[in-house]
């Protein structure tokens, strides 16, 4: 086993019981001291630089997510540095890698192979990424793109992957295509939209934001409506008159709500309504008017590790780098992304920079 100088011990967010369960967490983040495992056969020794934050972090402090193990530590976005590897000869020592955030997806198109796991807040895998030092399985890490720092590349993994699996592999985002996708502002429905114009399509957006909205323009974005006025369906079909058709291909959306409804007139004989997620109790609903048009409903979630591999090459090839919004920096700030979060206010992804401590010969 090749190491480089790295401590024996290192500092990470860790979930543990809320002290005040009168509060909207029944579960806190502590900044913990904790051992660094030693490597086994396999595993690398990864000096994490930075780490994303999701609302799946928001959402185990809430007690809402599957799996949920007291002393786990948090994160399932990671991008850093390979410091030490249990193969001497490793290629990877000393270059910038991000972890792979999921288990049980190989490469099915369809879905996963096995029980699918992310990591972080968990026991199976017991990992996060909210901590100076992982160690992982090497087959779950992908070296970053060259021209992407940390930052960006921990803003990558969970977002990019299932943006991919929503814009590209569900909704056939390509030229000459018309994608609307909602909700615009977030990590995921960001780099739908990046994507689905790298790929040539003609895409428009809602948010309930106009000023999220002139941000979203230079990114090649077609035009854009406020969700929040109740004509916002008739606004949209007079930009569409301008395209080709003047029809969608596919919404991506991710609130659910009546999407349904104020968009099947909208799209074409067909047309697709991708969906990664609906607001919490909520429903869609499927009426005789979007069986007649052949309107396909598609539940779209995070991908196969192929999938990440694939929208890896596809952003490295084409130079797009994810929307950060908001930096945090050090753990010891950690309750700053929460905040975050929870006021929803971010255009992009919260990303946590870490420093790790002084290097010190093991």
């Amino acid at each position: 086993m090749t190491l480089s100088n790295v401590p024996q011990r290192c500092k990470a967010i860790v979930l543990r019981k809320a002290v005040d369960q009168r509060g909207p967490y029944k579960f806190d983040a502590v900044l913990e001291e904790r051992a660094i495992p030693s490597l086994k056969d396999g595993e690398v020794l990864i000096k994490v630089e930075a780490a994303g934050f999701n609302h799946k972090e928001v959402w185990t402090r809430k007690g809402l997510y599957p799996g949920i193990t007291t002393g786990s530590v948090y994160g399932a976005d990671g991008a850093g540095i390979v410091v030490a590897s249990s193969d001497e000869d490793d290629p990877l020592l000393s270059k910038k890698v991000f972890l792979v955030p999921t288990r049980g997806w190989d490469s099915d198109l369809r879905g996963p192979e096995s029980r699918f796991n992310i990591i972080g807040g968990g026991s199976n895998p017991p990992i996060g990424t909210f901590t100076e030092y992982v160690t992982v399985e090497r087959k779950y890490i992908i070296p970053t793109p060259d021209y992407l720092s940390s930052e960006e590349a921990a803003a990558w993994p969970v977002a990019g992957v299932t943006a991919w699996r929503a814009a590209v592999i569900n909704a056939g985002a390509d030229k000459g295509r018309n994608i609307l996708i909602t909700g615009a502002g977030g990590g995921v429905a960001l780099l739908a939209v990046q994507l689905s114009v790298a790929k040539g399509a003609n895409v428009f957006v809602t948010s309930g934001s106009d000023e999220k909205i002139q941000k979203l323009l230079p990114l090649g974005v077609k035009g854009g409506v406020n969700y929040k006025r109740k004509d916002w369906p008739t606004i949209l079909g007079k930009l569409l008159e301008k395209e080709k058709n003047g029809l969608l291909d596919a919404v991506i959306d991710s609130a659910g709500r009546d999407i349904v409804e104020q968009t099947s007139r909208l799209l074409k004989p067909g047309g697709r309504i991708v969906s990664y997620g609906i607001d919490a109790g909520g429903k869609l609903t499927f009426s005789m008017r979007e069986i007649l048009r052949n309107i396909q409903f598609i539940g779209s979630t995070m991908g196969s590790q192929k999938d990440l591999e694939d929208a890896t090459d596809f952003i490295a090839e084409r130079k797009i780098i994810p929307v950060i919004s908001h930096t945090i920096d050090g753990l010891e700030s950690i309750e700053k992304g929460f905040e975050i979060l929870e006021k929803g206010e971010q255009f992009g992804k919260v990303v946590v920079k870490i420093r790790p401590p002084p290097a010190a010969r093991l």
